[in-house]
Order: structure tokens, then C-alpha cells, then sequence
């Protein structure tokens, strides 16, 4: 019987036992278990959890050819051989709220156990020792319920457990500093007799400490977008990560206020100012030091001012347009046009659709030191140094309009405008473009023949745009599979040819369906590329655009001269192996018969 399998009593792992049984498993030879306890015996740190201690040593993991028996391998590894469940702490399936007040701070240390979920029928308990059974009786005297124990990774139930509990601290101590504000700004306040009507204090320090720890969680979890939204009972914290949002905190309704203003003080916005829209923008470090700018937007609500905030990470700036998701045909055809020395070039699709990245990846090639690259936005998505970017102010009539007017006297040579919302503002972009200046901008349109039509809706005359457009993208962006847990799959011939009508294309082989593994929180998805509609205005298509341009005839003419549907484009990363049938129905629009 093996030394792990029948614990006679109470006992912390030993090195020993433990090396002996990796070796009697396969798992590490002889040598390595021999080198590894004579340098414990030398280790400084005794207190280090021994499966910390091995993972540190970098050996060779004989069951896995060319990896190491790295902290997560041993803790499954431990987990299988103690006979209790193996968890993974993911903080955002985690109620912080809830599972704090289980136990105390000091236990949970002692123990060095952390609670991961709680029922009515049980609690579930994480712990890096499985043969400690000490506090069991203890907490499910306390507790009046059954525990449930899972073997997690003794690294992640530290750091989480000091994470929780400091989370938890700053929120009930800001509550109990706020208990007696009445909710301001709240359009369906309680009348508090007696209570004084006076700000949650933004600069306290729980306050501070509860945003720091917003920051940097929505870094590490690679959120795009952070909302605080306050609620009746409870204000709500979600993060928005690979296009899905998820809830990741529940604060009370004083704390919430208190997060929105301290977020506006950082912003430069106006604390005070609770019934008007605010925009702000905040410059703060990551905890790997890289700089990263979150813009800032209040809405006033029902029950007091939400906030999101965009993540803006300069590495995006980076990327090439292979990593965007452009395809070899895609990015010859988009060098194409982005080539010209003059002309309108138009990105489409819906917001968060990933326009801006492109629009600012192809400036940032554009702009050489022999060129100069003017923008005009609302907002100014990202601050790049390679731009001279100016920002929309509607309050000194500085609009899109007037602000292109103003930047054709600062001998641009590429202009992006941030949107055509409008005839005049297409009227100066056409202006720029006749008189020698590459116009890019966006529109809202669901594909790119679309965009010719809603400049003719604006107004704009037919021989114009012939004489000015370049070309037309429309994009979307589609959850790529999680590298580490695809599967090879096969596809329905119905459900790829729905993808792929009318062009009818045959079946692929090397497609991939999601699994959901641990690196990608169970959803079969991580990260995001584009798929693209490229409809360049060459000499065939231009006759087509007239007063009354045929929609239907010009697409169908667009298709004939090798633009791809995003469909079919999507078609193409599934056929790849990057993504999946579902994710591109999800986000594209259904395509016209060709």
C-alpha cells in the first residue's frame, strides 16, 4: 500500500514520500529525486510547500517527452494519487463576497486552505495538503454543513487567498466608512432621516485599494473593457474578455459610488458633475510594467453613474497584420489600395468590430519620418507619436467636419478621420481626397458594398465618390480556439455549406471544434482575429455606381472581381483549424446570393 494512499493520521507531505512515489510512478528518475533532496538539505527555505520545491527544480517529466514537471502537473498528479478532486482557482467563477466570511483571514493561513464555493448543501474547501485533516471538524461545526475538499495548486490558494481577503477588507471597510450616505445621484432614493448628505470619500484608502486590485485583475484576465454598473441592491463589476462579458464583483451601492468617483478623479473629470456624460483617460502600468491607456466613460442611470472603462493596450500597436487575421490575398489587396497617393479608403462593421486597430496598425506602417499622418477622432482612441491627432470638441464647434477643414492647412499627407457621421464631414473627406490627400475612415455598414449606398443616402453625389473611393473593408472579429485544447473535427456538410453558399466550397479537412481547458477558462476560445470583405473600386465596378446604385448588382459584380464575403473569409479560419463554424454565423451577416 502506498505511503500517500492510507494516511494513518494527520500529516504535512514529505519531500521524501513524495520523490519516492513520482519515481515508483515514472514520472522522474532516480537521479533527479536524488539531486533534488540533497539540495533541499542545503535550501535556505524549509517552508516552502514541496511540490513548489520540485516544480523549482525544472526536472524532466518522463511521462511528457520535452516538458518539465512543472507546479500544475504535479498538483494534478497529487490530486489523483491523494484521491480527491483536482481544481484549478479561477478567480472570476470565484463569489468573493461570499466565501470570505466563511472563515477568517488567520484560519485560511494557518491552514493554508481557501473556500472556493459555497451551497446550501456544502462548501467547498481548496488545499495543497491532502493529508491534513486538522480543521475539518472545526469549520463544519461552524460552518453547520459538509465540506467538500479539492487539491489545488499551493501557489494560487496563497496568492488568492491574500487577494480575497485584502478585497473583502477594503470593501466592508469602505462600506462602514459610506453606512451612512444616502445614495446621491440615485433617481429612486430612500430618505435616510438624519443621514448626512455627503460624497463616499474617493480617496480613502480602501477605495484606492479595491480600484488597484480592479486594474490589475482586469489585466491579468486580458479584459478589453471594464463596467461598473450600479443596481437597486448591489453595484456590479463585469469584464468583457474575447468579446463575452462576465460578472467578476458585486459591491454595495455606496462602494460602487465611491469606485466611479475615485475612477473620475484619476480621469480628470469632473467629480461633481453627476447628470451629464463625462469622457476621461487614464494612464496606468500593468504588472508586468508595460504601459496601458484605459479610456474612460460616465452615463448617468437610474440608480447613479455607470462607468466603463476601455483597455488600450499600446501592444496592439504592435501587431502585424498577420496577427490581425489578414490573409495573404487580404493584406495584398489592402496594400493596394493603402498605396495610393490619394483617395478615400473605408473601414466598416459594428462597434468593438475592431476597426480602430486596423485604421491605427496601417497608419502606424504609413507613417514614415517623410510623411505626415493628421488624424481627427472622438476620442482619441490611443495616443501614438507617430500622429498628430486632435479630438473632436462639440462644445467650441470643433467637429469632424471642421476639424478635417483645419487639418488640409497643415500639409497632411494621409488623414484619418475617426467617422463619417455625416454630409458635410463626407463632403471635407472627398475635399482632402480631390485635392491629393489618402483619406482612411469608418462607417457603420454591415458589409462593404453597403458603404457606397449610405454615402449616396448622405447626399453625396454619385460622380464623387466614382472619381474619389478606393476601396471598401468590412470587418468583424471572430474568438480564435484556444491553442492548448483544440481537437481535430469533422464538419457537417450542411452546416459548411450554409457557411460557404452560394460559393459551394468543399469540404475541409483540417478543422478544429472547441474543448475548454484551464488556459481558456473552460470556453474553447482564446483571443480574437478579423475577418474581412475587401471590395477594391477598380474600372469594372465604377460604372456600376450611379444615382441609384443597384446594391444587388454591385455586390454581385464585386464578388465576380474577388472579393470575399466574411463568411467565406471566416470559411477560411475554420478550414485553418482557427475557429469554428458557430463563432463566424455568430458575427457575420448572412451573404447575398452571388
Amino acid at each position: 500500500m502506498s505511503a500517500l494512499a492510507q494516511p494513518p493520521q494527520d500529516r504535512l507531505l514529505d519531500l521524501n514520500d513524495l520523490l519516492r512515489e513520482l519515481v515508483a510512478h515514472g514520472r522522474l528518475d532516480q537521479d533527479g529525486a536524488e539531486q533534488c533532496l540533497s539540495l533541499r538539505r542545503t535550501a535556505a527555505n524549509a517552508q516552502q510547500h514541496p511540490l513548489e520545491f520540485i516544480a523549482a527544480q525544472q526536472l524532466a517529466d518522463l511521462t511528457r517527452p520535452g516538458k518539465t514537471l512543472d507546479l500544475e502537473t504535479l498538483t494534478v498528479w497529487l490530486a489523483e494519487y491523494a484521491g480527491q478532486p483536482y481544481l484549478r482557482i479561477d478567480p472570476l467563477k470565484i463569489d468573493v463576497a461570499a466565501i470570505t466570511p466563511l472563515m477568517s483571514y488567520a484560519f485560511a493561513q494557518r491552514h493554508k486552505i481557501l473556500a472556493i464555493a459555497v451551497t446550501a448543501d456544502a462548501v467547498t474547501i481548496a488545499s495543497a495538503q491532502p493529508l491534513m485533516h486538522s480543521w475539518e471538524a472545526n469549520l463544519t461545526h461552524v460552518l453547520k454543513r459538509p465540506i467538500k475538499r479539492v487539491v489545488a495548486n499551493p501557489a494560487d490558494i496563497q496568492r488568492f487567498t491574500v487577494e480575497f481577503y485584502r478585497l473583502a477588507r477594503s470593501v466592508s471597510g469602505a462600506s462602514a466608512a459610506d453606512a451612512r450616505v444616502s445614495g446621491v445621484g440615485n433617481f429612486e432614493q430612500l430618505l435616510n432621516l438624519g443621514a448626512q448628505d455627503q460624497e463616499p470619500d474617493a480617496n480613502d484608502a480602501h477605495i484606492v485599494n479595491i480600484v488597484d486590485w480592479l486594474f490589475q485583475y482586469a489585466f491579468q484576465q486580458r479584459a478589453s473593457d471594464i463596467h461598473i454598473e450600479p443596481r437597486r441592491e448591489q453595484g456590479s463589476v463585469r469584464f468583457r474578455i474575447d468579446g463575452v462579458l462576465h460578472t467578476v464583483y458585486q459591491f454595495p451601492p455606496q462602494v460602487t459610488m465611491a469606485i466611479v468617483s475615485r475612477l473620475k478623479t484619476l480621469g480628470r473629470m469632473n467629480v461633481a458633475e453627476k447628470r451629464k456624460p463625462q469622457d476621461g483617460r487614464v494612464k496606468t502600468k500593468t504588472p508586468a510594467g508595460g504601459e496601458v491607456e484605459l479610456r474612460l466613460s460616465t452615463l448617468p442611470t437610474a440608480f447613479g453613474e455607470k462607468m466603463v472603462m476601455r483597455i488600450f493596450d499600446p501592444d496592439v500597436l504592435l501587431k502585424s497584420f498577420d496577427q490581425l487575421g489578414f490573409s495573404p490575398d487580404d493584406m495584398r489587396r489592402w496594400a493596394d489600395m493603402t498605396r495610393q497617393p490619394n483617395g478615400i479608403i473605408l473601414v466598416t462593421g459594428p462597434t468593438g468590430s475592431g476597426k480602430t486597430t486596423t485604421l491605427y496598425t496601417t497608419l502606424k506602417q504609413l507613417a514614415t519620418p517623410e510623411v505626415n499622418v493628421c488624424t481627427i477622432e472622438d476620442p482619441i482612441e490611443m495616443i501614438e507619436g507617430a500622429f498628430n491627432q486632435m479630438q473632436v470638441q462639440h462644445n467650441i464647434d470643433l467637429t469632424f467636419a471642421s476639424g478635417v477643414r483645419a487639418l488640409m492647412r497643415q500639409d497632411p499627407d494621409i488623414i484619418m478621420v475617426g467617422e463619417i457621421r455625416d454630409l458635410e464631414t463626407a463632403e471635407m473627406a472627398i475635399q482632402a481626397a480631390l485635392t491629393g490627400h489618402l483619406v482612411l475612415s469608418t462607417l457603420h455598414t454591415n458589409d462593404a458594398p453597403s458603404a457606397i449606398t449610405r454615402l449616396l443616402e448622405l447626399g453625396v453625389p454619385h460622380y464623387l465618390l466614382k472619381a474619389t473611393l478606393l476601396g471598401v473593408m468590412a470587418q468583424r472579429l471572430v474568438r480564435t480556439l484556444c491553442p492548448h485544447c483544440k481537437a481535430p473535427h469533422d464538419l457537417n456538410e450542411e452546416d459548411w455549406q450554409t457557411l460557404t453558399r452560394p460559393w459551394n466550397a468543399p469540404l475541409p479537412t483540417g478543422a478544429q471544434r472547441a474543448v475548454g481547458c484551464l488556459e481558456c477558462r473552460d470556453t474553447g476560445y482564446r483571443g480574437r482575429a478579423g475577418v474581412y470583405e475587401i471590395m477594391q473600386l477598380n474600372d469594372a465596378i465604377k460604372p456600376l455606381i450611379t444615382a441609384d446604385t443597384d446594391l444587388i448588382a454591385l455586390r454581385r459584380h464585386a464578388f465576380k472581381e474577388g472579393m470575399r464575403s466574411l463568411r467565406l473569409s471566416g470559411a477560411q479560419k475554420v478550414a485553418a483549424g482557427l475557429t469554428t463554424i458557430e463563432e463566424v454565423l455568430r458575427v457575420t451577416p448572412q451573404s447575398e446570393q452571388k
